[in-house]
């Protein structure tokens, strides 16, 4: 707006001077004088009457010092000889401010510097490390007029205020958050706090987005966190094989457990079955031979005699006076014998 302001003020001198030149020698001087004053004047209303509104841009316009309204992109009329002044706000543009570096050059390959930056972006955590942080702060102009007139240096007032609010927030994790889990949280605590404040000071500014640009340790102790990222990552490595061994071989553990108390249980009922068998047995031939203990008697001593002696190699029997064995066919012998032969044979 200056610069079109400029180019009208020195397009009206040449025009003054034209004019005054074509007069010269045709009236008399105090005929030229007024003519000229009046000729200041027309040319002076004619350029100063007009201006122009980008298509982002919004138009304050005042009214002898007073807020006479807004106005929108396009070619507009005003009062001229300073009466109505317009200021142009970019009210369509997201503008940013940058934090700990600066934008070299924008573009497909934007470049950034951090010379001279260095102590803007160092700042302190909650248990006292130093952490480099790079932020950027977008924000867009809600209401022009209070972003003109409501406070003097308004993206200054931004930037001392979001220096201001990131320190705060910073100071108040530690530096493992900061670094890795909650910068998001982190950016988005940033951005509510900041935006309380600048709706306290009524300047008319809505806060876009606040993203951490680049978060990384000073450099002089770069190596020395590299090496504690890396022993950490290891050490999330290991637990997780922990874990996937703990989750492949409990289960197993347990399923063997069950099996052997089930198993258990299981021989625990054939003992108790069998041992509850054998003393009905028993008690049925305690009342038998209490019946008949003889016949009872002999009975048991024979169906032991059916069990015992098959299991014998050979049998000798003695008569009762003692006097020597009796001559026995080793028949089963022979017989045993002669089945193995067979079938080895076979």
């Amino acid at each position: 707006m200056q610069d079109w302001n400029r180019q009208n003020q020195d397009e009206l001198q040449r025009k003054v001077i034209e004019i005054t030149n074509r007069l010269k020698g045709k009236f008399r001087p105090e005929k030229s004088i007024f003519l000229i004053l009046l000729a200041l004047l027309a040319v002076g209303a004619a350029f100063t009457s007009f201006y122009e509104v980008d298509t982002e841009e919004t138009g304050v316009v005042l009214r002898v010092g007073q807020f006479s309204g807004f106005s929108e992109p396009g070619l507009h009329l005003k009062l001229p000889f300073g009466i109505d002044r317009v200021y142009l706000v970019k009210t369509g543009r997201v503008l940013k401010e940058e934090f700990g570096f600066r934008t070299v050059q924008p573009g497909a390959r934007t470049t950034y510097s951090k010379q001279g930056l260095e102590e803007e972006s160092l700042t302190l955590t909650g248990d006292l490390n130093v952490s480099d942080i790079e932020w950027i702060v977008q924000y867009q102009i809600a209401d022009p007029f209070k972003f003109v007139f409501r406070i003097n240096a308004p993206e200054e007032t931004i930037r001392d205020v979001s220096e201001a609010v990131v320190r705060k927030v910073v100071g108040n994790s530690n530096v493992t958050e900061v670094l890795t889990t909650e910068r998001a949280t982190l950016a988005l605590a940033i951005e509510r706090e900041l935006q309380n404040i600048l709706n306290a000071y009524d300047i008319g500014v809505r806060i876009v987005t606040v993203k951490f640009q680049d978060v990384t340790p000073p450099d002089p102790v770069k190596t020395a966190y590299n090496e504690v990222n890396e022993a950490e990552q290891q050490k999330e490595s290991l637990i997780f094989q922990a874990r996937e061994q703990y989750n492949r071989e409990v289960p197993k553990a347990r399923g063997e457990a069950k099996q052997t108390i089930q198993q258990a249980e299981g021989y625990a009922v054939e003992r108790i079955n069998q041992a509850e068998g054998e003393a009905h047995r028993f008690l049925a031939l305690l009342q038998e031979y209490r019946k008949s203990p003889e016949v009872t008697r002999r009975r048991l001593y024979l169906e032991t005699m059916e069990e015992v002696l098959p299991r014998l190699q050979e049998v000798y029997i003695l008569d009762s006076s003692g006097s020597g064995p009796l001559q026995l066919l080793p028949l089963r012998s022979e017989a045993r014998a002669e089945a193995k032969t067979k079938g080895g044979g076979q």
